[in-house]
């Protein structure tokens, strides 16, 4: 198989927010989410045979989940040399503000 970039990736709102509650249920306090920017996002997807991105879990240097987030080529393999991101703002404290039903 090989990745094209036009992957259906699309799940309802219904579903998307009992997964989330699923997994606040079983992680309390744990964050919720994590947010990229969209130039960081961008110039990953922007590099030459890149089809999309891959988010790997990580552990940062005080046992803090993080994400890693590469491009991925049609050979699915990951764009190691190039651009990578990390260090996001993890949710909470960089929240929605109670309006949306993913974290209610």
């Amino acid at each position: 198989m090989s990745f094209t970039g036009r992957e259906d990736h699309s799940i309802s709102l219904a579903t998307a927010t009992q997964w989330t509650a699923s997994y606040r249920t079983a992680n309390p306090g744990a964050i919720k989410a994590h947010f990229f920017g969209k130039d960081a996002i961008q110039a990953i997807l922007n590099q030459s045979n890149c089809v999309g991105i891959r988010i790997y879990y990580a552990l940062d240097e005080s046992a803090v989940k993080q994400l890693i987030v590469v491009g991925a080529k049609a050979d699915q393999s990951d764009m190691y040399t190039g651009l990578l991101a990390e260090r996001s703002s993890p949710c909470p404290p960089f929240c929605d503000g109670g309006t949306s039903p993913l974290q209610a």
